[in-house]
């Protein structure tokens, strides 16, 4: 595993997801407007990467090109936030449509390691298929469109998938990792530190590692990633409270109670610029 330097962090912030919804926390930025102000507040606290999935008019997860477009061209005319677009979208959609915002011109787009069962909601006992031939072929377009891949992990088991995508080069140095711990609703690994440091072990040696935990694990897990020298993800797709039956106000809010437990660690957050540097990502083109 590739380690930070010691007084620096990487913060994602991950704005709004696929299942949390504005009757759970009317914070919730679902619209390109408002998901572009949440990144413009985020990166002024400190956050370096904006994760994002978009919605449609009705507050439903869309992959539509169009609105990612929208999303990308309204945050750039605010900041150089570095842009990392979600392949896994929402329960709702197609792997054609969970794709299409590729064309968006992302920086970064998740890539899921594996099918999950879904446990619980009202897609409880529906499959999340992402089969090796997918993920082969999304890896290669990615590639083909200088996009890198944030290879999701959540569970064990898929790192069968992370190495079968090195072992073949379709993924490029440094790759990047996203550990997902505490998403039961698609059957995870529970967010625990035993679970995290047991996932660490099996990081590839030219790996940097993201650390996301759900709900109240979100505080407890980042900061021992940031510890253990990881980036971390923070941000109301993950987490929609702030403290046990309080609301979370915004993303910001989430992103500067990082920043402050990473300066008590002697780190500072990487500005995008560092990030993109750090992480082999190309320069922001003016």
């Amino acid at each position: 595993m590739l380690k930070l330097p010691a007084n620096k962090v990487i913060i994602t912030v991950a704005t709004t997801g696929a299942i949390t919804r504005k009757a759970q926390n009317p914070n919730l930025p679902e619209q390109p407007d408002e998901i572009a102000q949440t990144a413009y507040e985020c990166y002024n606290e400190g956050a370096a990467i904006c994760h994002i999935h978009a919605r449609d008019p009705q507050g439903t997860p869309t992959g539509s090109r169009e609105v990612f477009q929208e999303i990308h061209d309204k945050i750039r005319a605010r900041c150089d936030i570095v842009l990392n677009y979600t392949t896994g979208g929402g329960p709702n959609l197609s792997l054609e449509e969970r794709i299409e915002c590729l064309k968006a011109g992302p920086e970064i787009a998740s890539l899921n390691m594996g099918t999950m069962m879904r446990i619980s909601g009202p897609y409880e006992g529906v499959p999340w298929c992402n089969s090796r031939k997918d993920i082969e072929t999304w890896a290669i377009k990615m590639k083909e469109m200088g996009i890198k891949p944030e290879m999701e992990v959540y569970s064990h088991a898929m790192f069968r998938e992370v190495e079968n995508l090195i072992e073949k080069g379709l993924v490029e140095k440094p790759y990047y990792v996203n550990l997902v711990l505490g998403m039961m609703y698609q059957g995870a690994v529970p967010a625990t530190p035993k679970y995290l440091n047991s996932l660490l072990d099996f990081i590839p040696a030219d790996a940097y590692v993201n650390v996301c935990a759900i709900g109240s694990a979100q505080a407890p897990l980042t900061t021992l990633g940031m510890i253990s020298g990881t980036c971390v993800r923070v941000g109301m797709e993950d987490n929609i409270y702030y403290a046990k039956g309080e609301l979370v106000k915004s993303n910001a809010q989430l992103v500067a109670r990082t920043v402050r437990i990473a300066r008590e660690l002697g780190k500072e957050p990487c500005t995008p610029e560092e990030a993109r540097q750090i992480l082999g990502l190309k320069p922001l083109q003016d």
